[in-house]
């Protein structure tokens, strides 16, 4: 067991995609620039642009690259089919996809980082085409820059003597495209900005949704063919090497051995990268809008302390495993606006929930509708579900579950789910340990949790399996009375704070300290918890403790 522990290991560290992505950018753009840097192809390309081509053309390979990979992260859909429903897709793949919109972030900066290589090396481009037009001195550049200007077979794409860069630019193809996708992109970027997305989401939905331009605009992108490359049949009759120092004698038609070199466009790559992306991605918004159009029905709402609100639903065929999440959406509020929640029902259960805590202007409309004395119920649609991390819980003997504040409510649908299984007798369970950790501001927040952690001790009790649950409140915003007045009462059977057995904490929890007592009391267990200290404690010896770390994205 531990040696193909081992070897999982080292599978995944060699086969990590991020480092697989980055090795196929650096082969594209390495392999790409010494095409256009020493191929006969564009040995007269070069005389007029110089090591700007290489740059620029190694570059878009590398953008077509990544614009094809942007948006399969957040195919929420195909991760979901990947991760619970695919046989093939093993722990160490699904450890991978949790970790989606990282990867999708990646992508963007790396797109961020080529365009910018692209954009500068283009007007490099453009500036040399000038200069090689204007000029008058009649060596190799200028000569080549005023071949076949009416038959179509030239190698300049400025034609005038007074055109400037900045004409081109905003008059061709791949200027005024390029320009646009430019600013759609940077528009994106920094509206994925944290403050903007938490404080502004409706600023970050919208420019998000400019991907549609931007794709638009890199497929026509490159149709017009302006930077160039010797024909095939001109490259066998006029070879460079033999035929460049020649070019004094093409203007006047005298060359005997070699003719004039004729030219054409690149041709338009970026459909073929983006294509399949982009029908996948439309598959999975078609679905997604289907699937959001099935009746669902609000068939409870209560008002929990610190302004949280639980919303009970049934929708027919819903299927739900543990720790998955929705996105919600209330066309009386905003049509367009969805928003993900995780649900603290558990698979077991006819109806499915969630919680719903004020944070921003969309979940305070739906709270104070909810808050009304006869409310009526709005329409909610639902999308999903789609698979988490917290799906593997019940994969491992020894379990470590980490929440903050509304963040619990992922654990809150895996206890359920516990709870039940007890009921039902469920001897199968692999899960023999649970460590549970809760960090809360205020103690309202304690307190639509806490008749699920009653039930559970109560249930565990019952079925002499009392250990199994460990779990450790701790409370951040207190002051002094309270902890006198916990230090008064502390001997109390039940906590001042939430009424349980187990008696909370007064701020947050010495990690190191609470890894350490894990590792000590499961010398071969594997856990479920913050990544730093997962590095930390886990050891080399394969034979030893390994912590395991899995993040819920949304």
């Amino acid at each position: 067991k531990y040696m193909w522990l081992h070897k999982e290991h080292l599978y995944v560290a060699f086969l990590d995609i991020k480092v697989a992505w980055l090795g196929v950018n650096i082969s594209l753009f390495v392999v790409y620039f010494l095409t256009f840097d020493r191929g006969e192809k564009y040995f007269y390309t070069r005389q007029i642009l110089g090591s700007a081509l290489p740059w620029a053309r190694a570059s878009a390979k590398c953008l077509n690259f990544n614009s094809m990979l942007i948006l399969l992260p957040v195919c929420r859909n195909l991760l979901s089919f990947l991760r619970g429903s695919c046989w093939c897709c093993r722990r160490t793949m699904r450890k991978q996809l949790d970790h989606n919109l990282t990867f999708h972030k990646l992508v963007a900066y790396m797109i961020a980082l080529h365009s910018a290589v692209h954009i500068i090396a283009h007007l490099l481009n453009f500036e040399w085409y000038n200069r090689a037009k204007q000029a008058t001195d009649g060596d190799l550049a200028s000569t080549l820059s005023h071949l076949h200007e009416d038959d179509g077979l030239w190698l300049n794409p400025i034609h005038s003597n007074t055109t400037t860069p900045l004409y081109v630019a905003f008059t061709t193809i791949p200027g005024i495209t390029g320009v646009i996708i430019t600013l759609c992109f940077i528009l994106m970027v920094t509206s994925s900005m944290e403050f903007i997305r938490r404080n502004y989401f409706e600023v970050f939905w919208y420019t998000h949704h400019l991907f549609v331009i931007y794709f638009l605009g890199l497929v026509i992108h490159g149709i017009a063919g302006l930077v160039r490359g010797q024909t095939d049949k001109s490259l066998e009759e006029s070879n460079p090497k033999l035929c460049a120092g020649q070019y004094t004698e093409w203007a006047q038609g005298n060359s005997t051995h070699c003719k004039v070199p004729e030219f054409q466009g690149l041709p338009a790559e970026s459909w073929k990268w983006v294509l399949a992306p982009i029908i996948l991605y439309a598959f999975e918004r078609a679905l997604r809008i289907w699937r959001s159009c099935q009746k669902v029905v609000v068939v409870k709402a209560i008002m929990h302390p610190s302004n949280v609100l639980e919303l009970q639903l049934y929708k027919k065929g819903f299927n739900m495993e543990v720790g998955q999440y929705v996105f919600l959406n209330c066309p009386s509020i905003y049509y367009l606006e969805w928003h993900p929640f995780t649900l603290t029902s558990a698979p077991e259960e006819k109806l499915f929930s969630v919680h719903i805590r004020a944070a921003g202007d969309w979940t305070e409309a739906l709270i104070d509708n909810f808050k009304q004395p006869n409310p009526v119920m709005p329409r909610i649609e639902v999308d999903g579900p789609f698979g988490t991390a917290s799906e593997d819980v019940f994969q491992y003997e020894v379990a470590m579950l980490v929440g903050a504040g509304i963040g619990v409510t992922p654990f809150a649908s895996v206890l359920k789910s516990i709870w039940y299984k007890f009921q039902h007798g469920d001897q199968g369970l692999q899960t023999k340990t649970i460590y549970f950790y809760w960090i809360c501001r205020e103690t309202g927040a304690f307190a639509w949790f806490r008749d699920l952690l009653a039930s559970l001790e109560q249930e565990m009790d019952e079925s002499g399996r009392a250990g199994m649950l460990s779990y450790h409140l701790y409370l951040t915003g207190w002051n002094s009375s309270m902890v006198g007045h916990a230090a008064v009462n502390f001997d109390r059977s039940t906590d001042m704070v939430t009424g349980l057995r187990q008696k909370t904490f007064f701020g947050r929890p010495m990690w190191s300290n609470e890894f350490s007592a894990v590792a000590a009391a499961h010398p071969r267990a594997l856990a479920k918890t913050l990544q730093k200290y997962c590095h930390q404690h886990s050891s080399l010896d394969p034979r030893n403790v390994q912590f395991y770390f899995n993040k819920e994205n949304f």
